[in-house]
């Protein structure tokens, strides 16, 4: 399915960003594997350039022009290729572009013959080639090694190969270049951060990476950031966490600031609680458990978050929040369905016999919905069991 996908796309000249752009308003995008991981997988990976673009029986056939071959094959030797002017040529069915520009393709060898499922346009004096190779080279190197080596891609003017490292950071768990972070050269981020030719969803990641490298007084740029109308509608949570990391009392006071003023944008008391969430399972040693849990709970106030926060502290077992969560269940201004299936939720898990005791009462009510809430955690503990089939 991804190759047909990528093939249906490469068919109508597209790259992945146009198809993007195409598909957003449609149904959430599928996200293809990073350039370096294709590359890894890919049969065979080739620098060329179109041509001869015909119709045959089977439809329209381009001539591919090999120039480099990054990753080679058997195929590429076979019968089915020629010889032009001392350059390989593969025909690719199918394909209604014929472009002198130089793209790079993916490529399947299937039942004898060549797929080329996807093709990215080769920018002049880019980077693609070079970071391509290199992701290559380090494939089964450990995680924080790739990713270093990415980093230096990050802010490349190949936007290719630029978007294609950002991809490799965004897919990583934090775990993996946690303490790869704190070598990076702060100043280099830093100036990225300054720059305002910086993409605006590249803020939370260099922000958040400043945060394990940087001085204290690097937080004045991220506060700079926050305060910032036009800046703090991108990746807030991640310069709300790297503030934090940097300068803990100011930026956990900014934090418990926008949690509590319910008259701050949704999407901004939203990103203090990811801030939050991040505190606690990425850097627990920066700010204490029980601080955390007080700064969710400034949320169970907010009609439009509550659910939020009773999920999360459903999640961190705070049982002792037991009796104040239970009480918001009559009240008028959280009587939203979400907010009354979190409550029972969370009822459903403590082991307070008030909670029990509210079960109770919901189960006479209506039994059926307190079915449903019980089989949700359930399969919720399913999900997250460790699979047998994996060595622990």
């Amino acid at each position: 399915m991804r190759k047909k996908l990528f093939g249906a796309l490469f068919l109508l000249g597209l790259t992945w960003t146009q198809a993007h752009a195409a598909l957003a308003f449609v149904c959430p995008p599928y996200q293809p594997p990073p350039l370096s991981r294709e590359y890894n997988q890919a049969s065979a990976v080739l620098v060329g350039h179109f041509a001869n673009a015909q119709d045959n029986a089977t439809g329209r056939a381009t001539d591919f022009i090999v120039d480099k071959v990054l990753k080679s094959h058997d195929f590429l030797k076979g019968p089915k290729v020629r010889k032009v002017n001392g350059k390989l040529v593969i025909c690719v069915p199918n394909r209604n572009i014929a472009d002198a520009d130089q793209f790079i393709i993916f490529c399947d060898v299937l039942k004898g013959e060549i797929d080329a499922y996807r093709g990215v346009k080769v920018q002049k004096g880019g980077d693609l080639v070079q970071y391509l190779k290199g992701a290559a080279a380090l494939k089964d190197a450990p995680p924080a090694q790739r990713l270093r080596f990415c980093f230096d891609f990050l802010n490349s003017r190949d936007s290719e190969a630029s978007v294609d490292a950002f991809v490799e950071f965004s897919n990583a768990q934090f775990a993996d270049y946690k303490e790869m972070a704190k070598k990076l050269p702060a100043e280099k981020l830093a100036s990225w951060l300054r720059d305002p030719k910086t993409p605006p969803d590249r803020f939370g990641l260099y922000a958040s990476l400043l945060g394990q490298c940087g001085k204290p007084e690097h937080g004045r740029l991220l506060r700079e950031l926050i305060d910032d109308p036009d800046k703090n509608k991108y990746g807030l949570d991640g310069v709300l966490f790297g503030y934090v990391s940097l300068q803990p009392e100011a930026g956990w006071k900014q934090i418990t600031g926008l949690l509590k003023d319910g008259k701050q944008e949704f999407m901004v008391r939203y990103a203090a609680l990811r801030a939050v969430r991040s505190l606690s399972e990425r850097r627990p040693d920066v700010v204490p458990k029980k601080d955390l849990v007080d700064a969710l709970a400034l949320l169970l106030d907010h009609s439009d978050m509550a659910d939020f926060a009773i999920e999360d502290l459903r999640k961190w077992k705070r049982w002792e929040m037991t009796d104040r969560i239970l009480a918001l269940f009559g009240q008028k201004s959280h009587e939203a369905k979400v907010i009354k299936r979190a409550i029972l939720r969370f009822a459903l898990a403590s082991p307070l016999t008030s909670a029990a005791d509210f079960v109770q009462a919901q189960r006479s009510r209506d039994p059926e919905w307190v079915r449903d809430s019980e089989e949700f955690l359930r399969l919720e503990l399913l999900d997250e069991a460790p699979d047998p089939r994996k060595k622990q």
